[in-house]
């Protein structure tokens, strides 16, 4: 026995407002925030004196698949540069499926957000996508294309 599927993805964010923000632009549902903290969660993670504000984002569909975390005890010391290039070595990006690139795509630079290079083409399979949001946060957008 083994791995049987995925649960969800973490993701640890500075500005937990920015990122739902982003995400609901993209067309994902994200839960109301909790705070989740106590000894339990330190000996998991080995902190001690964890705080740390959860949302969880879902596909359209209702499956979970972020989990975003907003640590307000311990704080990290952040020192990353606010926009990371795509090939830093490391979990770069997420990719979801939509069903209309064009139309993600204008609602995310309505919302104030941009495309890391273009929309391109697949070899006919895809139009593919990166979409960078707040804190150098990128997402891939592939649309499928014909049957």
């Amino acid at each position: 026995m083994g791995i049987t599927g995925l649960v969800h993805a973490g993701v640890v964010v500075e500005d937990l407002d920015a990122v739902v923000e982003f995400l609901t632009t993209l067309g994902l549902e994200c839960s109301e925030p909790m705070m989740i903290e106590g000894e339990w969660v330190d000996r998991i993670i080995n902190l001690d004196g964890t705080r740390v504000e959860v949302v969880m984002v879902r596909l359209p569909d209702g499956t979970d698949a972020l989990e975003l975390a907003k640590f307000h005890t311990p704080l990290a010391n952040a020192g990353a540069e606010p926009a990371p290039p795509p090939n830093l070595p490391g979990i770069r990006h997420i990719a979801f499926a939509v069903d209309d690139m064009n139309a993600t795509v204008d609602r995310v630079r309505a919302a104030g957000w941009d495309t890391v290079g273009d929309v391109v083409d697949y070899r006919g399979m895809y139009l593919l996508c990166y979409v960078r949001g707040p804190e150098g946060l990128i997402m891939e957008l592939a649309e499928r294309l014909g049957s």
